[in-house]
């Protein structure tokens, strides 16, 4: 097989070399595509453009595969440990005992806010977004851990990583409980991360929150099928804002922003709306059907396709089966986990979707799942953030390690006036 390609550019020819992953994914380097031919390639979503080499996290779209450091993400359900899941992003290999239970330790350690981070809660509108909450803070956590703003060890990168993991969860609830005037909640040191968080949630003064295994396990399921998945939006946003050395909190902070954003973060919100008003308009599940077919219609069935997986979203799988668990434990039922379960099953019957590979996302199951823990439509994206942490985290020590990294620069395609004098103010 040739290592590199030959192309033409008027003229004049040029070798590119052919790049190839582990998994014999093949990319054309064209770093010298400028200098040699005075060109650039025009990509607007870089959806065939290859940001970076990185050994985080593998995905075949075509047969439906996610591997987080070579490991199926199949195999993380089994007895599900975000913690474990965390450290294994960030340091590229499953921890040892002593290393999970200094990282658990850590974690621990570190679930308090600073007193002054805390009175800034008091100074937010109730109503603020918990996304622009989580954002500030984030960057506001910088103020007071200015010890870690330069990370050159991974002693220190681990400590970064545990104040940012585990604060998360922490700045998350109390955004929840300042939304509706309740008192906050300290972490519980004999709470594990799932569980604290659900604990600093949802505890009252009077009553304990009591976590049951299957949804702490459901919980620590969501947050690890979040934790990466390649160069996503937000994830991109942190190699480009670390790419220019900025610290990992400010990373982060704005990865958070890109989060935000209804096409990436907010997507399980939308299926979750959408699953809502079909109930209130008394809709059934084959009106929907027609409907998403009928090209004249304004109706969207959210939750099915995806922009990589053009199969089956290995992580649907996984929640698909989480939800069962998790209603089964609680003797709940949920109309709009029927509705889901019923539109599922008619799309995959149905050529319309089969042909275009418009499968089940992980959004469609993730909100009814969050809904069944009681956590509300609004901390929807907040959960995702809190899961995807360890990911982002990953790719920043990955850039950060690697002696050939540069900033981020794209070029463009200017489509502006050509050149123009200045009018002076009298003569316009």
């Amino acid at each position: 097989m040739a290592d590199k390609a030959i192309l033409t550019v008027g003229d004049q020819k040029i070798e590119l070399p052919i790049l190839e992953g582990t998994e014999g994914d093949r990319a054309l380097d064209i770093t010298k595509l400028r200098d040699q031919t005075g060109v650039v390639t025009f990509d607007p979503s870089l959806g065939n453009t290859s940001l970076c080499r990185s050994a985080i996290t593998f995905i075949d779209g075509e047969q439906g595969v996610l591997r987080y450091r070579g490991i199926p993400i199949e195999q993380f359900t089994v007895k599900p440990n975000f913690v474990e899941a965390a450290w294994m992003l960030i340091f590229g290999r499953l921890p040892k005992r002593e290393e999970l239970v200094r990282f658990s330790n850590l974690l621990t350690e570190n679930e308090l806010l600073h007193e002054g981070v805390k009175h800034q809660f008091q100074h937010i509108p109730p109503d603020a977004p918990p996304m622009a909450i989580l954002s500030a803070t984030l960057s506001h956590l910088a103020c007071y851990h200015q010890e870690l703003l330069a990370l050159e060890d991974e002693e220190s990168l681990e400590a970064a990583a545990a104040r940012l993991i585990s604060k998360v969860r922490t700045i998350a609830a109390f955004s929840y409980r300042r939304s509706l005037g309740l008192p906050v909640n300290y972490p519980d040191p004999h709470l594990r991360y799932c569980a604290n968080f659900l604990h600093m949630m949802f505890s009252l003064p009077y009553q304990q929150y009591i976590v049951t295994r299957e949804v702490e396990d459901a919980l620590n399921l969501m947050f690890i099928l979040h934790a990466d998945h390649e160069q996503n939006c937000s994830t991109s946003t942190v190699r480009i804002v670390g790419s220019a050395k900025a610290n990992l909190f400010a990373s982060c902070a704005a990865a958070v922003c890109a989060l935000w954003g209804p096409l990436h973060g907010g997507a399980n919100v939308e299926v979750m709306e959408m699953l809502q008003r079909i109930h209130d308009g008394g809709l059934s599940p084959e009106d929907c059907i027609r409907e998403a077919k009928d090209k004249t219609n304004p109706f969207r069935l959210y939750g099915f396709g995806h922009r990589v997986y053009r199969n089956y979203d290995p992580r649907a799988k996984i929640l698909k089966e989480a939800c069962d668990k998790v209603f089964h434990q609680l003797k709940r039922k949920d109309p709009l986990l029927d509705i889901a379960r019923k539109l599922e099953e008619l799309a995959l019957a149905d050529p319309y979707f089969v042909d275009r590979r418009l499968y089940p996302n992980v959004d469609f199951y993730s909100g009814i799942l969050l809904r069944a823990m009681g956590i509300p439509t609004n901390m929807f994206t907040v959960c995702f953030a809190i899961g995807r942490l360890p990911g982002w985290i990953a790719h920043w020590k990955e850039q950060h390690d690697d002696p050939s990294t540069k900033i981020l620069r794209p070029r463009q395609i200017y489509t502006g006036q050509p050149k123009t004098d200045y009018t002076p103010l009298e003569k316009r």
